[in-house]
């Protein structure tokens, strides 16, 4: 049992690297995209589907499964990993984010933040303590930290008291968080766009020395060249010898400027999303199958995919689906969303360690400076 990350090649012009994070239920080979699983289940894909679609790490999340179905019976039924039948990593938010995504619905004290139930009302209070004994019972190979991530238009003072608050909050996770082998507590760096909140936060939690870290509260507001340079600003400024994780980014660009960065993981909702709305995923485009133009298109999304549905269904056939609101279409959309994005970051990895990634994907690259 145990964590542990190799760097095992890197790029001559970028802070690119590709590499292999060691976890307890398996490898993760970076970088790699990671399927969000909100409810311990990736929205209309079974688990077989994700092992084909090359997922080696899925994500959910605290706050929802504490809802329901309480993280006592994902515990009685042997952790997310039995429940969920998913014999990989899994990592689980702490709820920090509905601190942010719930604002209407939630009040924040250092003791933590009390939250009105979307399902019943009833008031419930997330504490980083409380977080954290969540997370230990449902069991995912890697934790995260109870943190405050301030929307896009705070202020920098009010930025500034998220932030440290957030710190304080990391070392009463790290003060309750006792089965240290068998889950990875990381930590979260915040700061907003104000790149010397960033410098000092990162500088605070590599001294607690966690076994990986988060860049969070970007893509909540901001406009890609302040994600941009927020993350080329703090990524270096994280141990290189420790995963990198970008929270809530999964587009082609941002993702391949990330990694340029110096980023190892990524997770985000896009493309399962996408899916139940009719959008699919195409060489960096989207394409809504239910247009016109599909009725009569006999080629699949994407020949260069191998996804089921790619090497099954035509376009029209996706069209007919969706537009008949069948239930297949939509899961076939998002089965090739999630394979694409998965994909796009393994094609990235073999360029990092072929020498190629600063010129294969210039044109990605390129697109923000």
């Amino acid at each position: 049992m145990g964590f542990s990350f190799e760097c095992q090649a890197a790029c001559d012009r970028t802070n690119a690297r590709a590499g292999v994070f060691h976890t307890p239920h398996g490898i993760v080979e970076t970088p790699r995209f990671m399927p969000v699983g909100t409810l311990a289940t990736v929205k209309g894909i079974i688990p077989q589907q994700l092992e084909a679609a090359k997922a080696q790490m899925i994500l959910a999340n605290t706050y929802h499964l504490h809802l329901q179905p309480g993280e006592e019976i994902v515990r009685e039924a042997g952790g997310l990993h039995d429940f969920m039948a998913w014999n990989q990593p899994i990592l689980t938010d702490s709820g920090g984010f509905q601190v942010f995504s719930l604002s209407e619905m939630r009040s924040i004290t250092e003791t933590g933040v009390t939250f009105k139930s979307p399902r019943d009302g009833s008031i419930i209070e997330m504490t980083p303590e409380r977080s954290i004994q969540i997370q230990n019972a449902l069991g995912a190979d890697v934790i995260m930290a109870f943190d405050e991530c301030p929307p896009a238009n705070a202020t920098k003072e009010q930025v500034q008291a998220a932030t440290d608050r957030s710190y304080r909050w990391l070392k009463r996770c790290i003060d309750v968080h006792h089965n240290t082998n068998n889950q990875a507590l990381f930590g979260i760096v915040q700061g907003g766009i104000h790149l010397d909140l960033r410098t000092k936060a990162a500088e605070q939690l590599t001294e607690l020395d966690l076994p990986g870290y988060a860049i969070g509260g970007v893509s909540v507001g901001e406009t890609p060249e302040l994600i941009n340079a927020t993350v080329k600003h703090t990524a270096p400024l994280l141990p290189a010898n420790k995963p990198r994780y970008l929270m809530g980014v999964g587009t082609y660009r941002e993702m391949a400027l990330a990694i340029a960065s110096g980023i190892d993981l990524f997770d985000c909702v896009i493309p399962t999303r996408f899916g139940r709305h009719g959008t699919a995923l195409v060489g960096g485009e989207r394409i809504n199958i239910k247009n016109a133009q599909y009725k009569r298109d006999y080629q699949p999304l994407d020949e260069t995919c191998d996804c089921y549905a790619c090497q099954n269904y035509s376009r029209a056939y996706l069209n007919h689906m969706v537009r008949s609101q069948e239930m297949l279409g939509y899961i076939m959309l998002s089965l090739h969303n999630v394979t694409e994005l998965i994909r796009f970051t393994q094609q990235i990895r073999r360029s990092i360690i072929g020498g190629t990634f600063a010129t294969e994907f210039a044109g990605w690259l390129d697109q923000v400076e």
